[in-house]
């Protein structure tokens, strides 16, 4: 099994808004490295996705939706100074309130809304699959739909991906080091997830 070269964590903040673009990823990325340069300096600090309800126009942030950083520990400093900021996405304000430090934990089963790569599925399996061989990692896989995430200058796609049957120290290893490109953007990000049916 591969090992970590940095210890990872998820810095977890309270979180006020209403309502945000549906290409929010990009803009809060922006704000985030803004307010807090530092984060930009490592291509390990990744933003999860905010948990929200969407619409055609929106998405709209639950009361308790959170913002949550997975970066190395030696950057918690950096990002624990974001308590109390005010983002502004587009037509948006975002309050960041306080910060927890949260430790990764084992998941037997994790998902990823959108890992990128792979022109076709057949295409992005066979990269998810190199990528598993790399980090010595032996679990099974389900794919999900084709996504694209973009705000008209920039774009991502992938497929999401439900991987299942991780042993604890490679559930860590696949949640601290992601899979593909768009970290800053939510994307390759691995999180637990409970029911393998009913997949989007």
């Amino acid at each position: 099994m591969s090992t970590l070269k940095v210890e990872m964590i998820d810095l977890v903040f309270d979180l006020r808004g209403e309502t945000l673009p549906l290409d929010y990823p990009f803009a809060l990325w922006e704000e985030l490295a803004r307010l807090a340069p530092g984060l930009a300096e490592s291509e390990d600090v990744g933003v999860l996705p905010l948990k929200v309800a969407e619409n055609k126009e929106f998405a709209l942030l639950p009361k308790r939706t959170k913002l949550v950083l997975r970066l190395p520990a030696s950057l918690s400093g950096v990002a624990a100074n974001l308590s109390g900021a005010q983002l502004d996405i587009s037509a948006s304000v975002l309050s960041l309130g306080e910060v927890k430090r949260r430790e990764i934990q084992a998941h037997p089963t994790l998902h990823a809304q959108l890992a990128a790569g792979g022109a076709d599925e057949l295409e992005f399996m066979e990269s998810v699959q190199a990528h598993f061989s790399a980090l010595e990692i032996s679990a099974n896989t389900i794919c999900g739909r084709r996504r694209t995430l973009s705000d008209g200058r920039q774009s991502i796609s992938g497929y999401s991906l439900v991987v299942h049957d991780l042993k604890p120290e490679a559930s860590i290893l696949l949640q601290s080091v992601g899979m593909g490109e768009g970290r800053r953007f939510g994307c390759g990000i691995f999180m637990p997830y409970k029911v393998i049916s009913d997949l989007e």
